[in-house]
């Protein structure tokens, strides 16, 4: 049987969900944030099961940090670390932004 892990969002990570969907709905429609939102979720979700399958972001492997894993949704990133029987998801943004410095300032307290 496979284990299942609680998935958990931390206040950045539903910020950041609200400003996409604000984002979608402003420039695009209602109905395609509800669209990207669900997807997202979705994603989320998944990491109940395996969430070891996800890669390691390359802008915190450069600095030889390993803690964290991601899972696509694109052009999103999920970036989340896995704790005894918890994902924690701490970052979903576009994967096109400066992600360097978004990772550095949330994960790295920078």
């Amino acid at each position: 049987m496979v284990q299942a892990y609680r998935v958990l969002l931390t206040q950045g990570a539903e910020q950041d969900l609200e400003a996409i969907y604000d984002y979608i709905a402003a420039f695009d429609s209602p109905h395609s944030a509800n669209h990207v939102l669900d997807n997202l979720l979705s994603t989320a979700a998944q990491l109940a099961t395996l969430p070891d399958r996800g890669s390691y972001p390359r802008e915190l492997l450069v600095l030889g940090i390993k803690d964290y894993r991601q899972v696509f949704f694109k052009p999103y990133r999920l970036i989340y670390r896995v704790s005894e029987q918890d994902v924690v998801v701490f970052v979903i943004a576009d994967g096109r932004r400066d992600m360097q410095s978004l990772l550095t300032r949330r994960l790295l307290g920078a």
